[in-house]
């Protein structure tokens, strides 16, 4: 049986809008090391998923003096790229489908994308604390 190539990056950014930033160039820098230049379809996936929830994070998910954690696992034999985003926000709702959002609102889109671009997605709660939002994107996009 062959072995499964499997790869990770685990990283820490600061709840904040730059922090969101920080977690998406990481991501793209990553997967262009492992051979998804930044302007492939693949990689623009990939940024525009994690920038997603890294920002649904900071905005829904911040708590004062808390990061929040973005993991990306990549299996070239299943040829699938998982991304979780993590924080410790526990009190709100866990995200279970994209809302409905208004054609003429500011906001909302996000997890539409992300359910667009994702082969699947879903949340799961951390313990002690926290909230895991997860996608797996597919690399043959």
């Amino acid at each position: 049986m062959p072995q499964r190539e499997l790869r990770s990056l685990t990283l820490q950014f600061p709840s904040s809008p730059r922090g969101a930033r920080l977690a998406r160039r990481h991501a793209v820098r990553w997967m262009g090391e492992r051979g998804h230049p930044p302007a492939s379809d693949v990689s623009c996936a990939v940024a525009l998923v994690v920038g997603e929830l890294a920002a649904n994070a900071v905005q829904h998910g911040r708590i004062p003096g808390r990061e929040f954690g973005l993991l990306l696992a990549l299996d070239r034999a299943a040829g699938v790229l998982r991304v979780e985003v993590a924080d410790a926000a526990s009190a709100k709702r866990l995200p279970t489908a994209a809302p409905a959002s208004s054609p003429d609102g500011e906001s909302g889109r996000g997890l539409l994308l992300v359910d667009v671009m994702a082969e699947r997605w879903g949340s799961t709660p951390r313990s002690p604390v926290g909230k895991t939002v997860w996608a797996e994107l597919r690399l043959e996009i």
